[in-house]
């Protein structure tokens, strides 16, 4: 059985290296903040002090951290990632990043003589847990498919999109989509609210038509809850909307509503709330609270 690596023990890589470790793979694990792997250490993960250990331990690498710029560090840091390159070795960063990175990973990763791909998900925290994720995928086909039945011991679809770099395209798409949907079910709730409607009843009821989506399904009972723990935080939706409206500046498109979505959003960043989960935006109507 092929030996895992993984960099990032947040919220979302968690569930995916439980899943692993469900599965019966060895896993060797590396965070920037050790107590932060505790959860999957007492489930038997094993420990690496650095990115450059993980690799020279391990078959396949996954990656999950917070922002470009921390991927940047973990692959090419002298104690990142391709110093432990070697003969064999396959590295996969399912961080939400520019795919201008990804490009920048797989031309070196070539020189070296390893494999990559870029392959962002979307399914949050729910789905890391549940094993559900969507993958959206870029990179050599080949070895995509020779890491299929890894991808599919935490996810529902997969989804290869092109060569290095298409991946993180299609997740931009897919957060353009979700920056749509979270403000919706926001703004239904708050209306229906002001009316007098009760929220529960409304929710199942747009739920069961035209109007049904995953963000009202899974973040609206929490919002109800007053609930806002993050299954995905503000500030890394930010980083995805930020990086959304730089490559559709760079294609020569615009992107009106996920402009404003984004402003929405930086609002709350810039307001110390950035640790919220998306469902957070709700906080910043005032006729809600």
């Amino acid at each position: 059985m092929q030996k895992i690596g993984f960099v990032g023990t947040g919220v979302m890589g968690t569930g995916i290296i439980t899943n692993l470790l469900k599965a019966g793979f060895p896993v060797t694990v590396f965070n920037r903040t050790k107590a932060h792997a505790q959860t999957v250490l007492d489930l038997g993960a094993t420990w690496a002090d650095t990115p450059q250990a993980v690799a020279t331990l391990t078959d396949v690498v996954f990656s999950m951290v917070g922002f470009p710029q921390d991927v940047e560090a973990i692959y090419f840091d002298a104690d990142g990632l391709f110093a432990g390159a070697h003969t064999g070795l396959s590295l996969v960063d399912m961080t939400t990043s520019t795919p201008s990175l990804a490009v920048k990973i797989n031309a070196t990763a070539e020189k070296l003589g390893v494999h990559t791909l870029d392959a962002p998900v979307s399914g949050g925290d729910i789905g890391a847990k549940n094993g559900t994720l969507t993958v959206m995928i870029g990179g050599d086909h080949d070895t995509f498919d020779a890491l299929r039945p890894i991808f599919e011991t935490f996810s529902q679809s997969l989804n290869y999109f092109g060569t290095a770099g298409m991946g993180q395209h299609a997740k931009m798409a897919n957060q353009i989509m979700i920056a749509g949907t979270m403000t919706g079910l926001t703004e239904m709730l708050v209306y229906a609210k002001a009316a007098g409607l009760d929220l529960q009843q409304v929710i199942n009821t747009v739920g069961g038509g035209a109007g049904a989506n995953w963000s009202m399904s899974n973040y609206g009972p929490r919002i109800l809850a007053g609930d806002y723990t993050p299954g995905f935080f503000i500030k890394h939706f930010v980083k995805d909307l930020r990086i959304a409206l730089a490559e559709a500046d760079h294609m020569g498109i615009d992107l009106p509503a996920t402009k404003q979505a984004k402003q929405l959003y930086q609002a709350l960043v810039d307001a110390g709330s950035g640790d919220l989960g998306t469902q957070g935006l709700i906080t910043s109507y005032p006729s809600w609270s």
